[in-house]
C-alpha cells in the first residue's frame, strides 16, 4: 500500500477511536469514503446497535449531499456480509456504488471471517487487504483475542507508594495518588467491560468498581466482578482486622470500609455485579467456579467471562489477586502508579519489574500523572489500543 492509502486509511483508525470503550463485544471500526484525493465523507461503529462504520460512512455523505458512486472505502476491519443487529455492511457498499474496496484486516470472527472480501469480490467490487494491519489489529487487540481464544484481555491496574506500599497499617483506607491517577484509573475503567477485585479489597475499602470521574460518553457500567470464594460479601460478615490483600485504599476516591452487616456498595444497582465463589449456592449474582490457587480457578474464570462476552478485564486488586494472575501467566498488563509519598508500614503490592518480566511483559512506556510516576507494562506485541486509555 502506498502512503497515499496509509494516510486515508489512518484516518479511518482515528475515526474508530472515537468509538472505543462503547460497541463492545463489537470492536471498534472506522470508514473514510475517498474520491479524486479527497476524503467525501466519514464513519465509525458509534453505539452497539447502531450503523456500523461503512454504513455511517454512507449516512454521513448522503447528509453532505455527495454522491458515493465511483469512490473508494477504507475500512479497518472486514465488512460483514451477514444480517446482525444492522444488515450486512457488504450490501451497504455495493449500494452506494463503491468502486474498491481497501481493508486493513480481516475479521476472525467465525460470522465474517473471509465472507465479507468474497462478497465483494464476487460482486466484481477490487478489495485490498492489509493497509495499516498491524495498527488495526493493536486497536481492535480485544476483539481479535476473544474471537480467537474466546477469552478477555487481562490488564492489572497497581498503586503504590514510593516502597511499593499499597494501604497504610493504621486508620481508614485513603488516597493517596494524584487527582490525575484517580482520573486515568476512571478512564481505564470506561476502557473494561469488567472491574474484578478480590473480597479483601471489598471489605477493607468497600469500593463502588464504578465509572465517575471521566464521562461515560456512551459506554456502559463495566460489570463487577468480586474473587469471594466463602461469600463474605453477601453474608455481611465484615470481620475486624485487616485483611491480607487490599486495593488501593480509597481507589474510588473515598474513605471508608465496610462495617459488620452493611450492604456493600458492589451490590447497589449502579452495575451488574458478579460474586464468584467456590460454594454450592445460587442466585442471580452467583457464579460458582472451582477452586484454585487463589481461591479461585483463574482461568475457568476467563473462560467464563469471555462466554459471558466480555473482553477487557481490569484488575483493581488486590495484592494476592495481582499476583495470582501474575503466577499463572493470566495478565497481559499491567499500569503501576507509584506516588512518591512513604505510607510507612502496610502490605506490599509484590509487584515489581522482575515479578512483571518473570510474567512474560515488558515495559512500554513512562509518564507522570499529577506528582506520580506511571509504568505501562504489556506482553510483547500486544502494546495497548491507543493513547487514549493514558
Amino acid at each position: 500500500m502506498d502512503v497515499e492509502d496509509q494516510g486515508f486509511m489512518r484516518q479511518a483508525l482515528e475515526a474508530a477511536e472515537l468509538g472505543h470503550g462503547r460497541v463492545s463485544p463489537n470492536p471498534p471500526v472506522g470508514c473514510v469514503l475517498v474520491r479524486d484525493g479527497e476524503v467525501i465523507a466519514t464513519g465509525w461503529h458509534d453505539r452497539l446497535g447502531d450503523l456500523h462504520a461503512e454504513q455511517a460512512a454512507i449516512a454521513d455523505a448522503e447528509e453532505r449531499g455527495v454522491a458515493t458512486e465511483g469512490c473508494t472505502a477504507y475500512v479497518t476491519l472486514e465488512p460483514c456480509n451477514h444480517h446482525g443487529r444492522t444488515p450486512p455492511c457488504t450490501q451497504a457498499l455495493l449500494w452506494a456504488g463503491v468502486a474498491e474496496v481497501i481493508i486493513a484486516t480481516r475479521d476472525p470472527n467465525p460470522t465474517v471471517r473471509g465472507m465479507g472480501v468474497e462478497a465483494l469480490e464476487e460482486a466484481g467490487v477490487p478489495v485490498r487487504v492489509g493497509c495499516l494491519e498491524e495498527e488495526a489489529m493493536r486497536q481492535m487487540q480485544a476483539f481479535m483475542r476473544w474471537c480467537e481464544q474466546r477469552r478477555p484481555i487481562v490488564t492489572l491496574k497497581v498503586a503504590m507508594d514510593a516502597n511499593g506500599i499499597i494501604d497504610a497499617a493504621e486508620g481508614l483506607p485513603s488516597r493517596f495518588t494524584s487527582d490525575d491517577s484517580l482520573d486515568l484509573a476512571h478512564r481505564l475503567r470506561r476502557m473494561s467491560d469488567a472491574i474484578l477485585v478480590g473480597v479483601n479489597t471489598v471489605v477493607r475499602d468497600d469500593p463502588s468498581l464504578t465509572v465517575r470521574r471521566v464521562p461515560l460518553d456512551g459506554a456502559s457500567q463495566p460489570l463487577r466482578v468480586v474473587l469471594d470464594s466463602n461469600l463474605r460479601t453477601v453474608n455481611s460478615t465484615a470481620q475486624s482486622g485487616r485483611p491480607e490483600s487490599p486495593d488501593q485504599p480509597g481507589g474510588d476516591g473515598t474513605s471508608s470500609s465496610l462495617e459488620a452487616d452493611s450492604v456493600p456498595a458492589v451490590l447497589n444497582d449502579a452495575a451488574p455485579t458478579l460474586l464468584v465463589h467456590s460454594g454450592e449456592a445460587e442466585g442471580d449474582r452467583l457464579v460458582s467456579l472451582p477452586g484454585g490457587p487463589s481461591g479461585i480457578d483463574l482461568s475457568a474464570l476467563l473462560d467464563l467471562l469471555g462466554d459471558r462476552g466480555v473482553q477487557e478485564v481490569l484488575v483493581e486488586g488486590g495484592g494476592s489477586v495481582w499476583r495470582s494472575f501474575l503466577d499463572a501467566g493470566l495478565a497481559d498488563r499491567a499500569i503501576l502508579i507509584r506516588a512518591p509519598i512513604e505510607l510507612g508500614a502496610g502490605p506490599s503490592a509484590g509487584i515489581d519489574a522482575r515479578s512483571l518480566t518473570a510474567s512474560g511483559l515488558r515495559l512500554d512506556r513512562t509518564f507522570e500523572s499529577g506528582d506520580d510516576s506511571v509504568e505501562a507494562w504489556s506482553r510483547p506485541g500486544l502494546g495497548w489500543p491507543s493513547d487514549a486509555w493514558f
